[in-house]
């Protein structure tokens, strides 16, 4: 027997949530999961705009979002151009390849995935001069995938050093996208969480822990993750 919104054409329709309600809905869970490990108003809020039209990213911002995270520079360029007029803060999350490194210390505000010597120096030769240092976060693999951007752990240190002796970079902390298995996830973050914690010994300035999307970010909120890049629960599902 069908359904009666299959058979019934008066059935009202679900209306989906404009932008408003799901920046709404997504903000309420961060501050529930920093409640419950008594963190409030620790977690930054990253919207991943990847894939998604200019039009849907004009209206989150009219919603309150500041934020928002590229994985590729030729499409996060043309959505700088068309929303020039809103004071927008763009993040670069995807991996950055060395012959992109120009466009992206140009544009960005900030970039996640920095994850090789090579990237230092290209990076701080092609900050122009009248900008704020660029703000870099160095990638880990944490989980030490094949297929997976980012740095060993133990070469952070060394990646580091190279960030702090750029003037026209700022080392603020470290990202990583651990494997989508629940039961090793948590332990990747909290493996994170301690390398982080080192960094900071080591750069009293670092203040930026970006791990978490939106199948486990109160996970990573409770392993201290400072920042959360969803990109689903706000944008819906990518084509």
């Amino acid at each position: 027997m069908k359904a009666a919104a299959d058979t019934d054409p008066d059935s009202p329709m679900q209306t989906p949530p404009s932008p408003t309600q799901r920046l709404a809905a997504v903000r309420a869970s961060i501050s529930n999961a920093e409640a419950d490990c008594a963190r409030t108003g620790a977690v930054q809020l990253l919207a991943v705009s990847k894939t998604h039209p200019a039009e849907a990213v004009r209206a989150l911002a009219a919603a309150g979002q500041r934020a928002f995270g590229e994985n590729y520079v030729q499409e996060a360029l043309q959505k700088m151009q068309v929303l020039a007029d809103l004071d927008l803060e763009w993040h670069l999350i995807g991996p950055l390849q060395s012959n992109k490194a120009k466009p992206a210390a140009e544009h960005f505000q900030w970039v996640h995935s920095l994850d090789r010597p090579k990237l230092v120096a290209a990076l701080a030769r092609h900050r122009p001069p009248g900008m704020p240092p660029l703000n870099v976060l160095v990638q880990v693999n944490i989980d030490g995938e094949d297929t997976k951007s980012g740095c060993n752990p133990g070469d952070v240190g060394t990646l580091a050093a190279a960030i702090v002796a750029e003037p026209t970079l700022r080392l603020r902390g470290l990202m990583a996208i651990p494997r989508p298995d629940p039961a090793a996830r948590r332990r990747a973050f909290a493996a994170l969480r301690k390398l982080f914690e080192g960094l900071q010994r080591d750069h009293p300035g670092v203040d930026t822990l970006s791990m978490g999307m939106s199948a486990d970010f109160p996970e990573a909120i409770a392993e201290g993750a400072t920042l959360v890049r969803i990109g689903t629960a706000l944008f819906g599902s990518r084509a």
